[in-house]
């Protein structure tokens, strides 16, 4: 490549990549940050504590079943 072709290239990458600088936010993200921080941090549905409580029901019922399945953990 000669430094013709090379200058090509740079000024095409130029042209394709937006100015990083100048950007204005439209609104202030601080209080939409207060918001997500006073919300409840950590919810389970039903459905997840069903099957916890019915995997722990076939464990207590059929104590074998727990080395197969630490054999596929």
């Amino acid at each position: 490549m000669n430094q013709h072709e090379i200058d090509d290239i740079k000024n095409l990458l130029k042209d394709s990549l937006r100015p990083v600088g100048g950007l204005e936010l439209q609104r202030d993200l601080w209080p939409a940050m207060l918001r997500r921080l006073d919300q409840p941090a950590f919810r389970v549905p039903w459905r997840d504590w069903t099957l916890l409580a019915a995997a722990t029901a076939l464990l207590l019922f059929f104590p074998g079943m727990i080395p197969a399945l630490l054999y596929h953990l």
